[in-house]
């Protein structure tokens, strides 16, 4: 049952030590608000394995480039507070910016190599803004467990290696893609589509699930799974094509024979909006 929206750090902090003292374990659940039913289902994850949930609410500023969509990200703080309380969330984070960041900041958070690919090619600084928040976050709250949803899964990926690489004592826990009933990814952006255009979105997931049917049938050349994804795109006219890969699924390095596990995660903008979508296979 939520109990508290907390705006500063010093607040929450002074909670989660009273938590420590008890003995009760902290699950933390990072989100930019916009909150839908994907982000649901980890505070619900996250409420069933821990005595206390903390929720984050915060459209991180250091994540998105120069002509992106900060200003414009969806932001409903009423709405997320409703959904986190009928999750079962015990406080939500919702700082301001200044809360989080020093005016003077000069400290960053790098992880390279698993960056320099996917969205991080397209999207340059972005792994950089969402490890210093999250590394930010994982220092306030110091939860047992975080969630974060496998959409996004290059950022699992990152976060995880920054976490082992930092020494950092928290256990990261994946959770699964939540889709509406005709298959399209819930997403916060998926509120800047037209009706026209969210029909179209639908050719993601209609390629991604062509890609597993054909690896369900044996196929394990990578190109030709590429190729099969990005054909079936092109018929979409809404829809262009910003990547479509097929990557080792812990090092995100390009896979040509398919003998391991996988990730095969693409980035597709109908009209002007950059939706993502993917998904693990496993050998």
């Amino acid at each position: 049952m939520l109990k508290v929206l907390v705006k500063e750090i010093k607040e929450l902090r002074s909670m989660i030590k009273s938590w420590r003292r008890e003995g009760l374990s902290i699950g933390f659940v990072p989100t930019m608000g916009a909150l839908h039913e994907g982000h649901e289902s980890l505070i619900k994850r996250a409420v069933a394995e821990n005595d206390r949930v903390v929720v984050s609410v915060f459209v991180n500023p250091t994540q998105f480039g120069p002509n992106e969509d900060y200003d414009a990200y969806p932001r409903n703080i009423d709405k997320d507070l409703k959904l986190c309380m009928n999750a079962g969330a015990t406080v939500v984070f919702n700082p301001e910016p200044k809360e989080m960041y020093f005016q003077d900041k000069s400290t960053s958070v790098s992880v390279s190599g698993l960056t320099d690919v996917l969205c991080g090619a397209k999207r340059p600084g972005h792994f950089d803004g969402v490890c210093l928040v999250v590394s930010k976050f994982l220092n306030i709250v110091t939860p047992d467990r975080a969630y974060f949803g496998q959409k996004d899964a290059q950022q699992v990926a990152v976060i995880k290696r920054m976490i082992r690489d930092l020494n950092i004592d928290v256990e990261i826990i994946p959770c699964p893609i939540v889709r509406e009933e005709d298959g399209l990814a819930k997403s916060s952006r998926n509120t800047y589509l037209s009706a026209e255009e969210r029909k179209a979105a639908l050719v993601l997931s209609r390629s991604l699930k062509m890609a597993k049917k054909a690896l369900d049938n044996g196929e394990r050349d990578a190109y030709k799974l590429k190729e099969l994804i990005r054909v079936e795109i092109s018929k979409e006219p809404l829809a262009k094509i910003d990547y479509v890969e097929i990557v080792d699924g812990d090092s995100l390095n390009d896979v040509e024979v398919i003998e391991r596990n996988i990730l095969v995660p693409i980035a597709v903008y109908i009209g002007k909006t950059r939706l993502i979508d993917n998904f693990t296979y496993e050998i």
